[in-house]
């Protein structure tokens, strides 16, 4: 494919944009090799990011099946994605109603300086009123049903007196000339009935819930929130809490990761940490059924003791390089008919794993999670990035609309993390930048 363009873009989009595409519903751009076919080694060219969450959105596209569509109440759908459009049943409002605490008049009645109405029975919100007979006016409430013949609203405050009056044969009130549609709310103004109220694939966050709800919607298709087996690898890596021998860390990526996922709304479990022995690693995989999904930490690289690489031998993997920094080595393919996903040990290199190539995919196929919101922003200071890579560094947001980066490009910064708000992104084919210039970040 053609190299991305400089300051975060893709030919026909965002960076954020291109990754939606690859994990939504049409055919996609395949990567050279798709993951299951094994002997692509890390020497060889390297994967574009674009290329790698493709084969990713190929990966877990058979999750979408029939069988994991549920209908669920309103209360128990935020943060699913929806699996069809949604028509709406009813126009929004249902019907024309008024805008202002005020009266109801024919703005015919009312010349331009003004004219005096016989007060008619106030229109409370939920009530249905009578017509409005000529010369009359009726006071109304915010919300309520525009009484027939009316066609604009008086606001009470420009009302002589600014004062609601008590319902007799004799109240009058002075009321200035009123544009038609004044004040009024008409009916399907916001959404008509037969329109489309919400597309398939859109996230369900409180507003869309609340717009089903307006709708008299109660129960909303849904697909299945999707279940990952995380796991852990290394000697070296201990659980929080324990005491730490020489020559040991804690490990921060399975806390890293797992936060992540379930605040992506996926179902995770945890299988602690798996040593290096590769059969323990297998029978720890085969021993955790019932998940769509396995996803595991360390052991992707090409050193002595990868022990991901080594359990997955006999499986349907492909380890590769993806031209990204950091998180460049990735396994992907399928352990004995599940889908497999091997990200980098490095803390950072994970999470840039996850964000990349996961996350988008899924917002794509499944609605959930909400996409990362790209925005520009300016460099408050320059960069280098290796030409031949697609690199992704930590950095704040100020209020001015520049972004200063956090730490280095190493990917153990877990500090440099912590403080950031935004993923800055520079594309394969840009050295450098200066301080100024625009990039894509995403917000965290």
């Amino acid at each position: 494919m053609t190299s991305p363009q400089p300051h975060g873009t893709f030919p026909g989009g965002t960076i954020a944009g291109q990754a939606q595409h690859q994990g939504g519903g049409e055919t996609l751009h395949q990567a050279n090799h798709h993951a299951g076919h094994r002997g692509r080694h890390a020497g060889h060219q390297a994967r574009s990011v674009a290329e790698h969450v493709a084969a990713v959105a190929e990966l877990l596209r058979p999750l979408r099946a029939l069988n994991r569509i549920e209908v669920l109440p309103l209360h128990e759908a935020l943060g699913r994605g929806l699996v069809s459009d949604v028509t709406a049943p009813i126009s929004l409002p249902p019907f024309a109603n008024s805008q202002m605490d005020g009266y109801a008049i024919r703005s015919a009645d009312v010349p331009d300086g003004g004219t005096d109405f016989r007060v008619m029975p106030p229109v409370p919100a939920g009530a249905s009123p009578a017509a409005l007979g000529p010369g009359m006016a009726a006071p109304i409430m915010t919300g309520a049903m525009l009484p027939e013949g009316a066609d604009a609203v008086v606001p009470i405050e420009r009302a002589i007196p600014d004062r609601f009056l008590p319902h007799t044969e004799q109240a009058m009130v002075k009321l200035p000339a009123a544009a038609p549609g004044a004040f009024v709310r008409y009916t399907g103004s916001d959404v008509r009935a037969g329109e489309t109220a919400l597309a398939s694939g859109t996230f369900l966050g409180p507003a869309q819930l609340g717009l089903l709800a307006a709708l008299g919607i109660s129960e909303v298709a849904v697909h299945k929130a999707v279940t990952v087996l995380l796991v852990t690898t290394g000697d070296e890596v201990v659980e929080p809490g324990q005491e730490l021998p020489a020559g040991k860390i804690y490990d921060s990526n399975g806390t890293l990761l797992e936060a992540a996922m379930k605040q992506a709304g996926l179902q995770v479990r945890r299988a602690g940490i798996a040593s290096d022995n590769p059969g323990e690693l297998r029978t720890l995989l085969r021993t955790e059924g019932g998940v769509d999904l396995i996803v595991t930490t360390g052991g992707v690289s090409k050193g002595a003791y990868e022990v991901v690489r080594q359990a997955m031998e006999d499986q349907r993997v492909e380890f590769l390089h993806v031209a990204m920094q950091p998180g460049g080595p990735q396994g992907i393919g399928t352990f004995e008919g599940r889908p497999f996903l091997g990200f980098p040990g490095n803390p950072v290199s994970c999470l840039v794993s996850f964000e990349m190539f996961l996350r988008p995919v899924l917002a794509g196929l499944f609605g959930t999670p909400a996409p990362r919101l790209p925005i520009r922003a300016r460099l408050s200071r320059p960069l280098t990035s290796p030409e031949h890579k697609h690199q992704v560094r930590r950095g704040t947001l100020q209020p001015d609309g520049t972004v200063e980066l956090q730490g280095g490009e190493s990917s153990h910064l877990m500090h440099a993390l912590a403080g950031s708000n935004v993923l800055v992104h520079v594309p394969e084919g840009v050295a450098a930048l200066t301080a100024g210039a625009e990039v894509e970040v995403w917000m965290l």
